[in-house]
């Protein structure tokens, strides 16, 4: 396994990140298997692991402290905190009085004293970037946290985060963790160009579209499989783009999956593609694809099909900043509409 510098922290990551979102309850809940999927991703070079608060509840992050025993100063640890952990409304969001008590329940499930990456889950309109980069820099001073990062940040919201910790003196976020395959290629417009420019590292999510690029889900089938609750798993352009991208990994002597992953991390603004395996089956099926190199050639008619900066429909889970719902900030007076 190859390693890469996790944008300008100095940390060497391997260019899979094993995310842990699929063990616990909302995938595999069988906790010893769980623990030996992690156990043989780690033996394969693996030394990057991206979990979550949120994923199935807590458990997620359980198990990987589970397996993580005896072997934790081995591996690049990540978690996120933003999303609902309760009814209570403060249970939520990125404010320090959210993200310092989260940390300590998540450090608690982990079995560790530190995070190697300490990310928030999504943005908060409706807090300052100030207030969240102020906690998280205790949390940083009080080593609990080594380095800090966004998820699904828009690039304008990116560079004010830079610019704040500039201006006040504080940690500032050394990674982002954005969607990015194939079918969603948006992030090669600002996002990756704003990371690269700040030296932030990117650990990219869903490269496999939510296993729409496995080959599993074909025109036809889709609305069979356990997924089809999502718009996206059924969306028409999307299959009908996934039948034009079999040709060119069969051409490539590949399988969708490997060409999919090969795609994600052969961007130079990309450090890791996070894979999400349920079962064992799953990773053996990943790490045999870990060698691919894909050529000019199959890359540009990956470009002809879903041309760079472009997608073919978002997930639905996907980060979209919110309209302006309050009328009075969004229409003038009435006297002043007209143009003359």
């Amino acid at each position: 396994m190859k390693y890469r510098t996790l944008g300008r922290t100095g940390i060497k990551v391997s260019p899979y990140c094993l995310g842990a979102m699929m063990f616990g309850a909302a995938g595999n809940p069988d906790h010893d298997d769980s623990v030996r999927i992690i156990h043989k991703a780690l033996d394969a070079g693996v030394n990057f692991v991206d979990t979550a608060d949120i994923y199935s509840h807590g458990e997620s992050e359980e198990i990987v402290g589970k397996a993580l025993k005896g072997r934790r100063d081995d591996v690049v640890l990540a978690t996120k905190a933003h999303l609902p952990m309760g009814e209570d409304p403060n249970r939520q969001g990125n404010s320090r009085r959210w993200l310092v008590r989260a940390l300590d329940d998540s450090l608690r499930r982990l079995g560790t004293d530190h995070v190697d990456l300490y990310q928030v889950h999504r943005p908060a309109p409706d807090t300052d970037v100030e207030e969240t980069l102020s906690a998280l820099t205790d949390l940083i001073r009080a080593g609990k946290v080594r380095a800090i990062g966004t998820s699904t940040f828009p690039a304008s919201d990116i560079v004010e985060a830079q610019w704040v910790a500039e201006r006040r003196g504080l940690a500032r976020f050394r990674t982002e963790q954005p969607p990015y395959s194939i079918l969603d290629r948006r992030i090669e417009n600002e996002v990756l160009p704003v990371c690269e420019r700040y030296g932030m590292g990117t650990l990219v999510w869903s490269p496999l579209a939510q296993g729409l690029l496995t080959g599993r889900f074909r025109k036809g089938t889709g609305a069979e499989s356990r997924r089809a609750r999502f718009k996206h798993m059924t969306d028409e352009r999307r299959l009908d783009v996934v039948e034009q991208l079999v040709p060119v990994a069969e051409d490539a002597g590949l399988s969708l999956t490997h060409l999919a992953m090969a795609f994600a991390i052969a961007h130079p603004g990309v450090t890791s593609a996070i894979i999400g395996p349920r079962t064992m089956e799953h990773l053996d099926d990943l790490l045999a694809g870990v060698d691919t190199v894909l050529d000019d050639d199959v890359l540009d008619r990956i470009d002809t099909i879903v041309p760079p900066g472009s997608n073919v429909g978002a997930l639905d889970m996907d980060y979209r900043t919110p309209p302006i719902h309050n009328p009075r900030l969004r229409r003038r007076l009435p006297d002043d509409r007209s143009a003359a």
